[in-house]
């Protein structure tokens, strides 16, 4: 399978960088194909100009290049820490910029974009893996699971991704290397029971 990994994280050495490479090297040993971009490293330019938004906009090269491969991918991976509820600019402009009429989702014809759109990925299973320092009962009780959501309703949901997994990761900034080794090693199961070939 072709299965696209998004990291977004600014700190190289963050659980989030741990938690991604382990994402990696696990579809890799599975035999998969994977599109890895590290959205910090890269520099990924969250922006989005008035000119990108129509949907028969050219786009620039590196824009056209992250829309192909979220078009060929059979599987999705994102990693990212919950910032506030959500998750990083970077990562937020990248779905602006890249989760696009034509590729991601189209509107049926005579709707001017005020209805609900019909999803265009191929890929058939997302897996959301996040990282947080508020400890679980106090966030679902203060705000719920804004994230949950976003990627679940909001997005996967209407690209057509008909199977969604993600988990939270916490808290972080409290757990110790046992605890961290044993959250990679579930990464690892979680993977390998998504895109089992």
């Amino acid at each position: 399978m072709k299965i696209l990994v998004l990291l977004a994280h600014p700190d190289k050495n963050s659980f989030n960088h741990a938690i991604a490479q382990t994402v990696v090297d696990q579809l890799e040993l599975s035999g998969h194909k994977v599109f890895f971009h590290d959205l910090y490293e890269e520099g990924f330019n969250p922006l989005l100009p008035a000119e990108e938004i129509p949907s028969d906009a050219k786009l620039p090269p590196e824009i056209d290049s992250h829309c192909w491969e979220l078009a060929l991918a059979e599987g999705i991976v994102i990693v990212h820490p919950n910032w506030w509820g959500q998750p990083p600019a970077i990562l937020k402009g990248w779905v602006d910029r890249v989760v696009r009429p034509e590729v991601a989702y189209r509107f049926l014809e005579g709707d001017g974009g005020e209805g609900v759109p019909v999803g265009l990925l191929k890929a058939q299973t997302a897996v959301v893996l996040n990282t947080s320092n508020t400890p679980g009962q106090r966030e679902d009780e203060l705000f719920g699971d804004p994230l949950d959501i976003l990627w679940r309703e909001c997005i996967f949901g209407l690209c057509g991704v008909e199977f969604f997994h993600r988990r939270m990761f916490r808290v972080v900034c409290t757990s110790t290397e046992d605890e961290r080794r044993g959250w990679l090693a579930e990464v690892k199961q979680l993977i390998k029971s998504a895109f089992n070939k």
